[in-house]
């Protein structure tokens, strides 16, 4: 393995483990027992097929949310509007299965994800043209457009899926993304058949962007537009299409909540976790398909094993956002664990020779 493929595997993996210490050294300042305090958590995560049913059930929308991120990454933007998209993704998919609702199953559900993936799109569509053709930061224009979304949103539930009420009737069975099987094999828990659609989506984003003249085109215009487009490619295509796919995995990442875990959509105080989180999750995995798929499972263990932490361990639920943030700040400062390999690198080679 080269140098700087070591360098990229390690990051995430010491990140995880320096948020994991730091969050046992808060642990341990408010005279908390750590190693109970992650015990519970592993517990409560893994310690039976109904919490790990629950593990993969939360990692599912942010595998797709975080692919959603990699690939406008890829293509050199900051799309910081997945939050709106997956909310759009989420309203557009149960909308679409409370206006058909006698639909066939084989008919409605992929519909139902389709028109969520168009609704993601969409949204991410408005700030992909407005950066192709008017220059506009796509961070701040993706920053409003999640707000934006979140008060559509708001307005649609009450004024048009209901009557002024705060959450719509749930979908029919034709709709849903539950399967008994699925239930009985995990013991009750919420893992739906979106689980595969998430599977789906990495080995099409591996391929699309690693053996694909698309992926190659939305790479090149990521790193150099200008020599890109002396090379014959479009950069405002490339710009829009990166976009588009980014919104349309947030998109379907909504659908997963609205489809699955909770089968109706409601009014929102906040812009979904998934969004954010799954942006986390795509930094963490540092934008490659299947570091995302370990970073959702490392989010979903957290999320779902924290709940077991007051409980088990008596330590405040709050420690999991401790070491989640922890994570992050290290990825983000993943110039320190690099210094720190490359000094380590240094030293061993100076004691061989």
């Amino acid at each position: 393995m080269s140098q700087s493929k070591l360098r990229s595997f390690l990051v995430p993996i010491l990140s995880v483990i320096f948020g994991l210490v730091l969050g046992a050294i808060v642990m341990l300042i408010f005279g908390f027992d750590p190693i109970k305090g992650y015990d519970a958590m592993l517990k409560g995560a893994l310690g039976r097929p109904f919490f790990i049913g629950e593990t993969l059930r939360q990692a599912t929308p942010l595998i797709l949310v975080g692919l959603g991120f990699s690939v406008a990454y890829k293509a050199g933007f900051f799309n910081i509007g997945v939050a709106g998209q997956a909310l759009f993704g989420w309203f557009f998919s149960v909308w679409t299965a409370l206006l058909f609702p006698d639909l066939p199953r084989f008919l409605l559900l992929p519909l139902c994800l389709i028109v969520g993936a168009l609704g993601g799109a969409l949204w991410a569509g408005i700030a992909g043209y407005l950066r192709a053709y008017f220059n506009t930061s796509e961070v701040i224009v993706t920053i409003m457009l999640n707000y934006t979304a979140l008060s559509v949103v708001n307005y649609l539930i009450r004024e048009v899926l209901t009557e002024k009420a705060d959450a719509t009737a749930k979908i029919s069975e034709n709709a849903t993304l539950r399967a008994t099987w699925l239930t009985q094999l995990t013991q009750n828990s919420t893992l739906h058949l979106g689980i595969f659609v998430a599977i789906a989506a990495v080995i099409f984003v591996w391929v699309l962007m690693n053996k694909t003249i698309v992926g190659f085109e939305l790479k090149t215009v990521g790193l150099n537009k200008f020599a890109a487009e002396y090379a014959g490619m479009s950069a405002k295509k490339n710009i829009i299409l990166a976009m588009l796919i980014s919104g349309a995995l947030a998109g379907l990442g909504g659908a997963m909540e609205g489809l699955g875990t909770f089968q109706n959509i409601f009014t929102f105080s906040a812009l979904p976790d998934i969004g954010f989180d799954g942006l986390a999750v795509s930094l963490l995995g540092s934008g490659n398909p299947f570091g995302i798929v370990f970073s959702a499972l490392i989010f979903g263990i957290l999320r779902i094993g924290g709940n077991s932490m007051p409980l088990v361990a008596q330590v405040p639920k709050e420690v999991v956002s401790i070491v989640m943030a922890s994570i992050i700040f290290f990825v983000g400062a993943s110039y320190i664990i690099t210094y720190l390999f490359d000094k380590f690198h240094f030293t061993k080679k100076e004691k061989v020779n």
